[in-house]
């Protein structure tokens, strides 16, 4: 088959269906896919080809006897320009964005983040027919270069009328973010009377450098209580005034009567969020957050769970912390749907249900 001619088309066109006998010279309005199993697949054919007197027994073989070709109407809108709009409505900072492929166009990260998504919005939308936006699940955890979103319209061609619908219920904000991980400086208080007085050895703090070091981040300062509660709160008081941007508490967050890390955290004036979770592994897990020169600085009582279970409540909350995205009770007593972990023997958190 010799060089095709393409033909630009133009927005205001609309197809008309057509025998492939009859469709010499004229230009086709949508991609046609050839598949050879275990050899290919992808486009033969592509909107805006001009069809040629050749290509009649490549289509027949590919068992296409009926083409859509375009004819003029000033009413309407091609699939891939629909998603076109459909893209400029989602897209956000560090995201990059597909060329439209079969009328579908995908949305991915340029960094490491947190995705976020206006989930009132993108409902509106949704609830509009024709049109379709899938995204990954809200507030998840990405590494740059994976997908947020695809999009496209349902039909080959719609009317500009729907779309303005579509650009209504979307409002003039994007309806999706990305919210890269930030640089902190986090300091981490291990309180137990066994640890301070040199009884057992901290297994604790490591795990946590561990986890912060996926983040970019690292304990960059450390101290010991026993379990006073007067003693815990300097330790954090400490932290504080050296400009920490984070402080992780571990031990002391039972309902034993020395397990006094809760009182400790409260002691520092600090706004508590929520003490307890609806999550397991993580009932016992306390956010708060000390406000200190103008910047919200997250205070964590951590439960002994996340020393020795692969994903926690902290695995859950830690990501939006460290991307600047400020949890509230709200959000904390919504996660005990999905906040059962299922505790598989190869854990491949967070591609799973938990915390979802």
């Amino acid at each position: 088959m010799g060089a095709r001619m393409s033909a630009p088309t133009e927005r205001g066109e609309t197809m008309r269906e057509v025998r492939v006998q009859d469709a010499v010279g004229m230009t086709l309005c949508h991609d046609i896919t050839e598949i050879v199993r275990g050899r290919t697949k992808g486009a033969r054919f592509r909107k805006g080809d001009v069809i040629r007197l050749d290509d009649i027994p490549v289509l027949l073989r590919l068992g296409k006897e009926h083409l859509y070709v375009w004819e003029e109407n000033e009413r309407m809108l091609h699939e891939n320009d629909a998603a076109a709009i459909l893209r400029d409505l989602c897209q956000n900072e560090h995201m990059t964005a597909s060329e439209p492929k079969e009328g579908k166009i995908e949305l991915k990260a340029t960094v490491d983040g947190v995705f976020e998504l206006d989930e009132e919005r993108l409902d509106a939308v949704n609830d509009i027919d024709d049109v379709m936006i899938a995204t990954i699940a809200q507030h998840y955890p990405v590494k740059a270069g994976a997908k947020l979103a695809g999009m496209r319209v349902i039909p080959l061609v719609i009317e500009k009328g729907i779309m303005e619908q579509v650009r209504v219920a979307a409002g003039n904000e994007p309806l999706l973010r990305l919210l890269p991980y930030r640089k902190m400086k986090v300091g981490v208080v291990t309180t137990g009377s066994e640890v301070f007085h040199g009884r057992i050895k901290d297994t604790f703090t490591p795990v946590l450098d561990s986890k912060l070091r996926s983040f970019g981040l690292r304990v960059d300062e450390h101290r010991l209580s026993d379990d006073g509660t007067e003693h815990t709160r300097a330790a954090i008081a400490e932290l504080l005034d050296m400009g920490m941007d984070m402080v992780l508490c571990t031990g002391g967050m039972s309902v034993d009567p020395d397990d006094r890390t809760p009182a400790a955290i409260k002691a520092t004036g600090a706004r508590v969020v929520t003490y307890g979770a609806p999550v397991l592994p993580g009932a016992m897990f306390m956010l708060s957050y000390y406000e200190k020169e103008g910047r919200q600085v997250p205070i964590m009582g951590l439960p002994g769970c996340v020393m020795y279970s692969p994903a926690t409540i902290f695995d859950i909350v830690l990501p939006r912390v460290v991307a600047g995205s400020e949890w509230t009770r709200r959000q904390i007593r919504r996660l005990g749907i999905g906040g059962l972990c299922m505790e598989c023997k190869v854990c491949h958190y967070p591609v799973c249900p938990f915390g979802k």
